[in-house]
């Protein structure tokens, strides 16, 4: 069953997949009430947000460790 719009993320990025995945799944049998779908609906949307600030930061921390690869400081004489 969905868990609500402002249920707790899960722990890990895999696991939020793994739980929009499912909600995909149920939303597509198309056995959900309008209730459940609205519901459905709004907890993706969460989680699809979550999903994306966790891929967002880690773009950051990628370009971070670049960054410093290819422009290491100088020495300070």
């Amino acid at each position: 069953m969905v868990k609500s719009a402002s249920a707790k993320t899960p722990n890990s990025f895999e696991s939020t997949i793994s739980e929009l995945e499912s909600i995909v799944q149920e939303m597509e049998n198309g056995a959900l009430s309008l209730e459940q779908s609205l519901a459905a609906y709004e907890r993706g949307t969460a989680l699809l947000r979550h999903c994306q600030d966790v891929l967002n930061r880690a773009e950051q921390s990628i370009r971070t460790v670049e960054n410093g690869a290819t422009n290491p400081e100088q020495p300070q004489s």
